[in-house]
């Protein structure tokens, strides 16, 4: 219904599907995250998880993400810590991109005027 042409946003509350979201309390991930919450009440890790948890199943039903960069920087944490991989986000974004002095030359680069009298 997002992207129908004449939507009307007055009734688009009564078209989205309600989420109802049911946790098995015996299933051995709820009790691991429930045991490691408790141990530590402000481990990033554990709310992370338990986002992603809630996040996979709101993908698996066929809802969207309100922010998937989001979604995305909490996977990338998990297989970062998955890895053993410190934790420092300056590392990401640090990563040496190769300058353009040191790119070699493409062959064809100057066959571009060409296309243009072909055109």
């Amino acid at each position: 219904m997002k992207s129908q042409a004449l939507r009307d946003n007055s009734t688009m509350g009564y078209m989205t599907a309600k989420k109802h979201l049911e946790i098995n309390p015996v299933h051995p991930i709820v009790e691991t995250l429930r045991d490691k919450a408790e141990a530590d009440k402000n481990d990033k890790a554990v709310k992370d998880l338990v986002i992603l948890l809630f996040e996979t199943a709101l993908l698996s039903s066929g809802f969207t993400l309100e922010d998937p960069q989001t979604h995305a920087n909490r996977i990338y944490r998990m297989i970062k810590l998955g890895l053993g991989i410190d934790d420092d986000d300056s590392a990401v974004e640090d990563i040496a991109q190769p300058a353009e002095e040191d790119m070699p030359v493409l062959e064809g680069d100057d066959d571009s005027s060409r296309m243009e009298e072909v055109d």
